[in-house]
């Protein structure tokens, strides 16, 4: 699932199905053959669906951790509470367990969001007001984290 490309505005049905666009279920194709991982993000109220490949590599960062340190034990639990397998259906809906629903305040209105080699999944009220509200510092952050590479040969 490397480098997703879209926003997508999608909606929930009353038991917590998305119906995954089209063009987003293009990019997904390879992926859809394993399972996905959703999980609660640690920044945003939001959740991020992983493909299995792209949970493996993280989990296997993740399974380096020395475990006989409590703060990478609080850590691990943290990270991994209310990680859940879903897969797509035959018809491309992604079933959204309802304890992450509730986490992300997803009802009706949802955002698919790529975001490199995960999708966010967001509510869409909750979607817009992060855009909103990091519009305001991104030219600042985009020069933060992009703007010297030390590569610089001017």
């Amino acid at each position: 699932m490397s480098h997703l490309i879209g926003t997508y505005q999608c909606k929930a049905d009353p038991k917590g199905r998305v119906k995954i666009p089209i063009a987003l279920s293009k990019q997904l194709a390879a992926a859809r053959q394993e399972a996905f991982v959703v999980k609660r993000a640690v920044f945003q109220p939001c959740l991020e669906l992983y493909s299995l490949q792209e949970w493996n590599a993280l989990m296997s960062k993740v399974n380096k951790l020395n475990r006989f340190k409590k703060k990478n034990n609080d850590f691990i639990r943290r990270f991994t509470a209310g990680v859940k397998v879903v897969e797509l259906d035959a018809i491309d809906r992604l079933l959204i367990p309802r304890d992450l629903a509730l986490f992300a305040g997803i009802e009706k209105a949802v955002v698919l969001s790529a975001a490199v080699n995960i999708i966010e999944i967001w509510d869409k009220e909750r979607y817009e007001k992060a855009i909103d509200e990091a519009a305001v510092d991104f030219a600042v952050l985009a020069e933060d984290v992009m703007g010297d590479d030390g590569d610089d040969v001017s």
